[in-house]
């Protein structure tokens, strides 16, 4: 049983397409579904200009698809060789040569091989030929949108509810805590510093409401999260997200990985013309993404 797709971020639509897959291959005695994927994103090598930012990495991708139902992921490496595979190459190569597959679930919008000239219609002539079922899954999310691209637009807008509620679980960043400039320690708020990756999508910059959770031990913490460069100091020019763990001044977290999960969006990044104007806009962080976590 073959499930076929990029899958970047494994939304609502992906889950659906995943659970339809497992249906099919229990009700063919129990076959396992092989989830294949590509690595890079198409677009980074056919319009690298027009490649969207990913939302997960090969890895996070992969685990969200077992934890979705998925037994085993193959992921092709795509390249211009790949990518000029007429659609009848890319199932004979894939899904008969590779994978023997008895039945295919793709989502409805499907395409596949040169040019994207396969869609669901011709997957399923292929598959009569070949011996192989194959059905593409309607993606209606309703009044949300199931797509890679809705979920990175939600993040582009700080909309990390939208996002949320399209991936079917919050947003995170997860890293390993290093060490900063400690200006926030300085001024009595000290955060734990994870670097983004800029090669993955994360909310833009901003100020937000979540969580700090420690993943060595999953003590979770109620925070105030910075994300973007601090543009009130000079100097700082990567990209982090910065966790101000309400009221405890005592944590050291260096070293350790943790996942931020994001609530809400408090407000834009700042420039700020002196202390006592980030201060006192730091308190009022605070105090806000106290009330809305109920900390």
């Amino acid at each position: 049983m073959v499930t076929i797709g990029n899958f970047d971020g494994c939304h609502l639509g992906h889950q659906l397409v995943v659970r339809r897959a497992r249906e099919v291959a229990d009700e063919a005695g129990g076959l396992p579904v092989v989830a294949v994927t590509f690595d890079p994103h198409p677009m980074a090598v056919l319009r690298p200009e027009h490649a969207p930012v990913m939302l997960t990495t090969l890895e996070e991708r992969a685990e969200l698809l077992r934890q979705a139902g998925v037994d085993h992921v193959l992921v092709i490496p795509f390249d211009r060789d790949v990518a000029a595979w007429s659609p009848a190459e890319f199932v004979q190569r894939i899904i008969v040569d590779a994978l023997a597959a008895k039945a295919v679930v793709v989502g409805a919008n499907f395409r596949f091989g040169n040019r994207a000239a396969g869609d669901v219609a011709a997957l399923r002539e292929l598959g009569a030929e070949r011996g192989f079922t194959a059905e593409g899954v309607a993606l209606d999310g309703g009044p949300q949108v199931w797509s890679s691209t809705y979920v990175r637009t939600c993040l582009a807008a700080g909309d990390v509810a939208g996002a949320a509620e399209a991936l079917g679980r919050p947003v995170t960043v997860t890293g390993v805590v290093i060490k900063g400039d400690q200006r926030g320690r300085e001024l009595g708020f000290p955060t734990a510093n994870v670097p983004t990756d800029p090669q993955v999508a994360a909310p833009v910059d901003g100020v937000y409401a979540g969580w700090l959770t420690r993943l060595d031990t999953r003590e979770r913490f109620p925070a105030a999260i910075s994300v973007g460069t601090n543009p009130t100091f000079e100097g700082v020019r990567e990209r982090r997200v910065e966790s101000y763990v309400l009221d405890r001044t005592d944590l050291d977290l260096y070293g350790v990985q943790v996942e931020v999960t994001f609530v809400t969006k408090l407000r834009g990044m700042l420039r700020f013309d002196g202390i006592e104007s980030l201060i006192e806009a730091m308190n009022d962080d605070v105090a806000r993404a106290r009330e809305i976590l109920g900390a």
